[in-house]
């Protein structure tokens, strides 16, 4: 299972974690991730996504529909 929200679009970065003598190792930085239902009232029903946690803030404020017509995102 690719490790990307099925909403908002975002993924992994890579990047270094840096020790305090400046020694640099690369490390993936990966987005905050979960699965949720959400209810969708265009289709009547409660859908399953996986979405990161500031695209779900968005979805609570706005709404499913709204974020998905921002997005042009094509539901159903």
């Amino acid at each position: 299972m690719s490790r990307v929200c099925e909403l908002s679009g975002k993924s992994g970065l890579v990047g270094n974690r840096v020790s305090h003598a400046k020694n640099r190792t690369k490390v993936r930085l990966l987005p905050n991730l979960q699965s949720k239902s959400i209810y969708a009232p265009g289709l009547g029903k409660f859908v399953k996504v996986r979405l990161s946690t500031s695209a779900l803030r968005t979805v609570n404020k706005i709404g499913i529909e709204a974020y998905c017509a921002k997005k042009g995102i094509i539901i159903g």
